[in-house]
C-alpha cells in the first residue's frame, strides 16, 4: 500500500464521491474525481493515479467498459482498478474482474473494507 497515494474516484453520484473522498482523505490519500467513464479515461492518462475506484452504473460509458479500456491501454494498464458498485451479484463481480479490475467492493463503501482492499493490492 505504501506506493498508493493518489486515488481517482469515478462516480456520478456526488454523495458517493463525498463519502469515499472523506474516507480516503482521512487516511492520507490525495483524491481526484471523474464523473463519467470517458472522463476517467482521459484523466487516468493525464494524472496517472495510483488507484482508481470505479463505479459501474454511469451515464454514457459504463464502469465495466471504462475499466476494460484503462486496463488494456499500455499507458494506464499498470493502474489498479477497484470496482465500487451497488451491483452485488456474483456474476457482476466475475464480469468486473474479467474486465481487468483487481478487486470489487459492493456499496455502501465502509472505511474498514475500503482500507483492507487498498492494503491488499
Amino acid at each position: 500500500m505504501a506506493n498508493i497515494k493518489n486515488v481517482m474516484i469515478v462516480d456520478d453520484s456526488p454523495t458517493e464521491v463525498h463519502v469515499i473522498r472523506e474516507i480516503l482523505s482521512k487516511n492520507g490519500f490525495s483524491v481526484s474525481v471523474a464523473t463519467t467513464g470517458e472522463e476517467a479515461l482521459s484523466k487516468s492518462k493525464a494524472e496517472k493515479p495510483d488507484l482508481i475506484l470505479m463505479d459501474v452504473v454511469m451515464p454514457g460509458m459504463s464502469g465495466f467498459e471504462a475499466t476494460r479500456a484503462i486496463t488494456r491501454d499500455p499507458v494506464t494498464a499498470n493502474i489498479p482498478v477497484i470496482i465500487c458498485t451497488t451491483k452485488g451479484q456474483e456474476t457482476d463481480k466475475a464480469w468486473g474482474l474479467r474486465q481487468g479490475a483487481k478487486d470489487y467492493i459492493v456499496k455502501p463503501v465502509t472505511e474498514k473494507v475500503l482500507m483492507e482492499k487498498i492494503k491488499a493490492l
